[in-house]
């Protein structure tokens, strides 16, 4: 029997070689060894079951959680189980339904945005050092938020966190994480942005290759931190953020440094700073020991000081005694020039006081009048200037030298003139 087994298990190896099947999984284990067995079911509901096993060289290379009720597509080499005399799959891959085509979009939209230039490190920019608000995006209910929290409450009690709520998964997330990025850098209200989620399919995680999503981070005003499912998880949000963390808990210990790490840092520095100060002390306090060395007895530089102070005494006062002696009769003489030179000022303005005198004397109205003169002028002593200020009937006042005398004005005359205002005397003779 045994000999029947093998030769139709080496001619279903002939016949089919490797195959590709899809179906539902069904009773999936996985042993200690790290081997895995589970059957197949049509999606159809007809009654067909093939039993397989996937050995652990092949289960570590699977990149998501099998479960029962999952639609996946195995390849692997059809054989018999000769200890019961089944037909088993020995499986050389496992892959949820559809993953394929949804790696391939992947791709494809990873190429198109790096052609963008948005996953470019010259974009990207540094998170605050110190941040003293931070905000998280993703779901009330996520696991990931609970996590967030508890280590930010761990290491950086002190920070101030901010939840913008959203959808995670489904149609309708990729809409709401857009909202929730855009909400966060219009109010400004944090220095930084935790965009997280836990671990799931690429299915689960397909709302964060969504390209408006993508775009919205790389749009947004505020350093965008990414931790979106486990470490090997990869999504395009991951390539365009800031910084990408391997899980939302690695997004909270990137985005703020722990408090306990900070206060050791500052007092390694006041350590260090009282040690350079320290010897910086000591350093100077050689150093004054070594001057007071050079410096000696200070009475003695003293004393030696003091006896040339008393020598430079004695000379200026030779010099201040010489000084005088040569001056001698000089402030008799300084006397002398001074009494010159203001008798010559005095005599210098008698001259310009006489000067002026006798100019006021030429102009003095009534020394006009001694030469035959007359002037004449209002009855309110007013001087009439002109003839035009003089009206018939009006009355006046002449006056001489030797007296004065009162008038009426009978007739006004005045002098004629020419178009241009000149007297007729003024202008120039004729021919």
């Amino acid at each position: 029997m045994a000999s029947l087994l093998l030769a139709t298990s080496d001619a279903l190896a002939a016949r089919f070689g490797a195959v590709t099947v899809r179906g539902e999984l069904s009773g999936f284990s996985r042993a200690g060894s790290g081997h895995c067995y589970f059957a197949l079911k049509d999606t159809d509901g007809a009654p067909a079951l093939l039993r397989c096993a996937m050995f652990r060289r092949a289960a570590v290379l699977v990149d998501f959680a099998p479960a029962d009720g999952q639609q996946v597509e195995v390849r692997g080499r059809l054989g018999i189980y000769e200890a019961r005399g089944e037909l088993q799959m020995v499986v050389e891959s496992l892959q949820r339904l559809g993953t394929g085509t949804l790696y391939e979009e992947f791709l494809r939209r990873r190429a198109r945005l790096q052609a963008l230039g948005l996953f470019e490190a010259a974009r990207k920019r540094p998170l605050p050092a110190f941040p003293q608000a931070l905000g998280i995006v993703t779901s009330l209910g996520a696991a990931a938020l609970h996590d967030v929290l508890t280590t930010l409450q761990r290491r950086a009690p002190h920070v101030r966190l901010v939840v913008y709520p959203s959808l995670v998964q489904g149609a309708e997330a990729p809409a709401a994480l857009v909202a929730a990025l855009q909400r966060a850098g219009e109010r400004r209200e944090v220095d930084a942005v935790l965009l997280v989620r836990g671990g799931g399919s690429l299915e689960d995680l397909w709302a964060f290759n969504d390209e408006r999503v993508v775009q919205a981070i790389a749009a947004c005003a505020l350093p965008v931190v990414c931790g979106v499912g486990h470490e090997t998880d990869v999504t395009l949000a991951d390539l365009v953020a800031d910084l990408r963390a391997p899980t939302p808990t690695a997004a909270a210990e990137m985005a703020a440094p722990a408090r306990e790490e900070a206060l050791n840092a500052l007092q390694g520095q006041q350590l260090n700073l009282l040690r350079v100060l320290e010897r910086g002390l000591q350093q100077r306090a050689q150093r004054l020991d070594t001057l007071a060395l050079r410096l000696g007895q200070p009475a003695r530089r003293l004393q030696g000081q003091a006896q040339r102070l008393d020598a430079l005494a004695g000379r200026l006062q030779r010099a201040v005694a010489l000084r005088q002696q040569r001056l001698g009769d000089a402030p008799a003489r300084l006397q002398e020039r001074l009494q010159r030179a203001v008798q010559q000022r005095l005599a210098g303005e008698r001259q310009r006081v006489l000067s002026a005198e006798q100019a006021l004397q030429a102009h003095d109205p009534h020394r006009v009048l001694q030469r035959g003169y007359a002037w004449v002028e209002s009855a309110d002593g007013r001087p009439v200037v002109s003839v035009h200020a003089l009206q018939a009937g009006q009355p006046v006042r002449a006056v001489w030298a030797d007296g004065q005398a009162l008038a009426e004005v009978r007739q006004v005359l005045p002098r004629p003139v020419d178009e241009r205002g000149m007297p007729p005397e003024a202008l120039p003779p004729a021919g």
